[in-house]
């Protein structure tokens, strides 16, 4: 198959790029590298010359976009602003590059039907479990109620913005039929993904590294769930390229349910590396301003992914960690 990629050189991108390139399709990057880097793809655009190819362009260029859709069988938009800390210095971006190219890739690739994948985010759901579940007992499934707060809280930008994305994405298949499927990831980690916009994992890996103090923001008994990224892009690669049947219309979690809260992965994180740097507990405002809002817990239920596909998480945390760090260690 030709397939298509948006945001490729990602973090998530480039590990599917290299999962599709592997399997002997011809990949197409599009990517503005705003957030993304070249660095990411470089070894695949020499391994995979012929076969594999990076265009750097925007989402929001309807003309390249659609000679880009028109040359492929199968389209992946994955290419979003990451990370809180951008999110929160730059939220018109967030919501104009997040929606307009959105609906370009959407329209074109319904109009020219071509099954796409729309990449959401765990956040959609808010503080749903804080309000729902208070004993902490539940997950999150696809069906729960989302409980976001006001946009004038620039926490939840990103969070509406992808939720009007799936809306985009699930409005087309409603009216058209179009063959769009959306999958909401849950704290996706590995090698590659930069500490730069405020992923917890590699910022407390180098910080562990480097001798600093590892910085734990807000109380840290917050929990998350990780999700290797070679599990995430397996789940992808089997949604769109080998369904057992048509996901077209349906929402899947994307996530890995083993919980942990942030004081316990710093924990972890320093003794894994062998580290005496102390944690430093930051209160939110500190770092992202006052009225900022967090969630206690985001905790997946992928009951319905496991029946779809047969998928299940491979890798636990302590593989994680030990790959991010090993990738660090060589890159430093």
């Amino acid at each position: 198959m030709k397939i298509l990629i948006t945001g490729g050189a990602g973090f998530i991108g480039s590990h599917l790029a290299e999962k599709c390139a592997v399997a002997g399709h011809r990949v197409t990057i599009l990517d503005n590298l705003s957030t993304g880097s070249l660095d990411n793809i470089t070894h695949l655009l020499r391994e995979y010359k012929g076969t594999l190819q990076f265009v750097q362009g925007t989402v929001e260029d309807e003309g390249l976009v659609r000679q880009l859709i028109e040359q492929h069988d199968r389209v992946y938009h994955l290419a979003s602003v990451v990370g809180v800390k951008r999110v929160m210095m730059e939220p018109l971006t967030t919501v104009v590059e997040g929606l307009r190219g959105t609906d370009v890739v959407l329209s074109v690739a319904a109009e020219l039907v071509r099954p796409t994948l729309v990449a959401s985010t765990s956040e959609v759901y808010g503080r749903a479990l804080e309000y729902l579940d208070p004993e902490g007992c539940q997950r999150l499934s696809e069906d729960s109620p989302l409980i976001l707060g006001s946009p004038a809280k620039h926490r939840w930008v990103y969070a509406i913005t992808k939720l009007a994305k799936e809306a985009l994405a699930i409005s087309y298949h409603r009216q058209m039929g179009s063959p769009f499927v959306v999958v909401r990831f849950f704290n996706t980690v590995g090698p590659r993904q930069s500490p730069a916009y405020g992923m917890v994992i590699p910022n407390l890996v180098q910080a562990a590294l480097s001798g600093r103090p590892l910085p734990v923001y807000g109380t840290g008994t917050q929990r998350r769930s990780f999700l290797h990224v070679k599990d995430a892009v397996e789940a992808l690669y089997q949604l769109l390229i080998t369904p057992p049947r048509e996901p077209w219309g349906e929402i899947f979690n994307l996530g890995n349910p083993m919980e942990i809260s942030i004081m316990e992965l710093a924990e972890k994180i320093k003794a894994l590396v062998n580290s005496n740097s102390p944690i430093e507990v930051i209160p939110y405002e500190v770092s992202y301003g006052k009225g900022f809002e967090d969630m206690q817990r985001r905790t997946p239920d992928i009951s319905k992914i496991q029946a779809w596909l047969g998928w299940s998480p491979r890798h636990d945390l302590d593989d994680i960690l030990n790959e991010v760090i090993q990738h660090a260690q060589i890159a430093s």
